[in-house]
């Protein structure tokens, strides 16, 4: 990431590049496709082997055994009574499987995988000395990604908020902010990643940075693993059952609790979206406590200032606290008041009949 420093503006920290000076115009670049955002808070893990897919079907929470080269999904390893372990992006190219995850987590991530390798033909490894991640629409960055040996470009388009097969949606507000979000993530060499650089210091490419990158994520609901995920997350409480889990799969760790959690009962806790008020100026941080009145009922896991909603949050509630009440978050050496909308209703479930309902946002009732 060191060449992206002679980015005009560009501000870096140990996880990458934050912004380019400012990060609401940043927002606008990505969602049309005109920026690219370096993703050097993204590892890259190679799982060659003619027992790859069937594998890590094995092993995660998704049905992989049939992937076909280029198409995306994402899983999910689960410990023993469902709670999340590690989460990938995941895409096939015909003989290796490219597994996307959050830096803090690949290196667990693969050390769990070197353990479960037994006498299967795979090989799971580090690849991110060669390889780096850069994030934006398709289109934009078609052009930069790494092609397989058989041709197919290394390019993980999100799957999110779509109901993939067995999957399951949780949310059940229309239209669904992330419904209209086109992201992807493409696979590109370390040397490609100079040359983005140095085009950049030139003014030839535009970049955005992982400020206006998360921004856009947490308006869509899009959980991640390192910020949603804590040692209790189990995927119902996240909607997360959309994308990275299929529940007619064979077995796996953590099954017998996920499919209990949605056929008979809810998730002991519920993501929920806040529209935070801005009059103070002041913004409250991820671990910051969530309360109804006095009572502790919640914990903010992710915080963004987007360039439409405005500051807005992602939290996970107690499951039993009203869908209506008013909330609000410790800032500080002040409460700042959020709007609560439903993400995963307290009744979520097989057998849940919840009313469909609109979006509440900023940015939906100035449509």
């Amino acid at each position: 990431m060191s060449g992206f420093a002679l980015v005009p503006g560009a501000v870096l920290d140990e996880s990458g590049l934050l912004h380019v000076g400012n990060p609401l115009p940043e927002q606008r670049a990505l969602a049309a496709g005109t920026a690219v955002v370096p993703l050097g808070d993204r590892r890259v893990l190679a799982v060659p082997g003619e027992d790859r897919l069937s594998w890590l079907d094995s092993l995660s929470s998704q049905a992989l055994t049939h992937l076909a080269p280029g198409e995306s999904t994402e899983l999910l390893i689960l410990d023993p009574h469902g709670h999340i372990e590690h989460a990938a992006a995941v895409i096939d190219d015909g003989e290796t499987t490219w597994l996307l995850a959050d830096a803090d987590d690949a290196e667990g991530l693969l050390a769990w995988l070197l353990r479960m390798r037994f006498r299967l033909r795979v090989a799971p490894r580090d690849a991110s000395e060669e390889f780096a991640v850069v994030g934006g629409t398709a289109a934009a960055v078609e052009a930069l990604a790494v092609a397989a040996p058989g041709g197919v470009p290394l390019i993980w388009r999100d799957p999110w908020p779509g109901v993939g097969a067995g999957g399951w949606a949780y949310s059940v507000v229309e239209p669904h902010p992330g419904a209209d979000r086109d992201w992807a993530e493409a696979i590109v060499t370390r040397s490609e990643e100079e040359r983005i650089a140095a085009a950049a210091a030139r003014g030839e490419i535009a970049l955005a940075g992982l400020v206006a990158a998360d921004a856009l994520r947490v308006a869509a609901w899009r959980p991640r693993w390192s910020t949603e995920v804590d040692e209790r997350a189990l995927p119902h409480e996240l909607d997360w059952l959309r994308t990275a889990v299929h529940l007619e799969k064979g077995c796996y760790r953590g099954q017998e609790t996920v499919a209990k959690v949605h056929n008979l009962g809810h998730p002991p806790r519920r993501l929920v979206a806040l529209d935070l008020d801005g009059s103070e100026s002041v913004l409250p941080t991820r671990g910051e406590t969530v309360r109804l009145g006095d009572d502790v009922v919640g914990v903010v896991t992710s915080v963004a200032q987007h360039h439409e909603d405005g500051p807005i949050a992602l939290a996970l509630v107690r499951r039993t606290t009203p869908v209506d009440a008013p909330l609000t978050i410790d800032a500080e050496d002040v409460r700042v008041a959020g709007a609560q909308e439903v993400i995963v209703p307290p009744e979520a479930g097989a057998t849940a009949s919840v009313p469909r309902l609109t979006r509440l946002s900023r940015r939906a009732q100035a449509k």
